[in-house]
């Protein structure tokens, strides 16, 4: 898909960032615009989600029809069934006429269930019923009904944790999820973050009529620091209280960002390392502690296999001398220059190599031993293409725990000690199937 389309749905629908993150789930949902199937968005609270439901909406051929935004969570478990399918005159007490449902009103068009993770399982039943026969029933009534909806829902919950708790239907699950989306949080947004505040700061600006706020070069990287819990939601709130407060200071430093972060938050603006966006410390430094190991044993290999070149050298030709030292620099990088020379000689007192000493040529060759085509030809044929990389180990790993965990990756993933979305990501960056 080219760049110049995704920054077109960017511009149209008011979508500020340039994360790879975020332009995949913006690519996704242009690919699956076009078709009918249902979409589950998943994503922090405050992320932008409802976003992506426009999006899927109006470059779809519904474009023309109804769109309705429903929250589940807002709306109370008594009531929810009669909201989204209608109710028949005298179905409770109150009712006293008919009334459609969202999904009736919405016929031709879309709807999007937000916060589907709260809908009460008896919901669930008769929206399993929607997707898969395209009929549903009003509360009070025992007629089907028709109806030709476009469901996208979203949730900020674990949908596979919800499933093993039993609050929400698999078969509902699997089939919402046609196509997943996911939306990314803002700390995994890189850069992003500050050109969200600069884009809210000249609204700000405008709509109260202030000359703009910006950002030191220390406070940005502190704010790209921030975890931001409410994601867009949280940072749109900081700066509308940083423009009407500071009405002398419009230039922002740490100091003056730090005293509206919460206090929970404030110490680790400060203390993560510059460019860190991802979730915990504790992945990272997790991570970065394996790769340090990887990188460990990646030398050790190497100078492993130099050693064995140097032994294989040593019993080829027979031959002693300093020059080794030149023909092996790899392996003797740590040594002072001259260590070799104050070094005693190298004393062939080996029983192998007595027995193939030729005494009357004052040199030890050993070459045409017997003993040493035996002992030499795993080192002779030894294929040096062995690799401990760090992607091939980090693979090794990632299946290990899959495969231990019977490919459930909440579980892998805390197992590895990173989150469950860096996880999915290694797993489609590797192609690694079910194990």
């Amino acid at each position: 898909m080219r760049e110049s389309e995704i920054r077109s749905v960017k511009q149209r629908f008011g979508i500020i960032g340039n994360s790879p993150l975020l332009n995949n789930a913006i690519q996704r949902a242009i690919q699956v615009a076009s078709t009918d199937m249902s979409v589950l968005i998943t994503g922090e609270s405050g992320s932008g989600k409802e976003s992506f439901s426009k999006i899927i909406h109006q470059l779809s051929a519904r474009k023309h029809g109804p769109f309705i935004a429903i929250n589940c969570g807002a709306i109370p478990e008594g009531t929810i069934y009669s909201e989204l399918f209608g109710h028949e005159k005298g179905a409770f007490t109150g009712s006293t006429e008919a009334r459609k449902g969202y999904f009736e009103v919405t016929n031709k068009g879309s709807i999007f269930l937000d916060e589907i993770g709260e809908m009460p399982l008896n919901t669930q039943s008769m929206l399993l019923r929607v997707l898969e026969n395209g009929d549903f029933i009003r509360m009070g009534s025992s007629k089907p009904q028709k109806t030709d909806v476009r469901v996208i829902a979203a949730t900020n919950v674990d949908m596979l944790q919800a499933v093993e708790a039993k609050k929400f239907r698999k078969d509902l699950y699997y089939r919402l999820s046609t196509v997943p989306i996911f939306v990314p949080p803002l700390r995994e947004r890189g850069d992003d973050v500050h050109l969200l505040f600069r884009k809210f700061a000249s609204d700000f600006s405008e709509k109260y009529r202030v000359p703009p706020i910006n950002l030191s070069p220390d406070a940005v990287e502190s704010l790209k620091r921030f975890r931001f819990p409410g994601n867009i939601r949280q940072l749109r709130n900081l700066v509308e209280q940083i423009s009407l407060i500071e009405t002398e200071q419009r230039s922002i430093d740490t100091e003056v960002l730090l005293n509206y972060m919460p206090p929970e938050e404030k110490n680790q603006a400060l203390t993560l390392p510059n460019g860190q966006t991802h979730g915990s410390k504790h992945d990272s430094h997790s991570f970065a502690e394996r790769e340090i190991l990887y990188k460990v044993l990646f030398d050790l290999k190497n100078d492993v296999t130099e050693l064995k070149k140097l032994v294989f050298q040593l019993l080829d030709t027979g031959k002693f001398g300093a020059d080794i030292i030149q023909d092996h620099k790899d392996l003797f990088h740590n040594m002072e220059e001259g260590d070799y020379k104050e070094r005693p000689p190298v004393v062939a007192s080996d029983a192998l190599l007595l027995k193939a000493a030729e005494p009357d040529k004052g040199i030890i060759n050993i070459s045409d031993s017997e003993d040493f085509k035996l002992n030499t030809q795993d080192i002779q044929h030894e294929e040096e293409t062995d690799s401990l990389s760090l992607e091939e180990k980090e693979k090794e790993l990632i299946v290990k725990a899959l495969k231990k965990n019977n490919n459930k990756r909440k579980h892998a993933a805390r197992d590895l000690g990173i989150s469950e979305r860096t996880l999915y990501r290694k797993i489609k960056q590797y192609e690694i199937e079910n194990q």
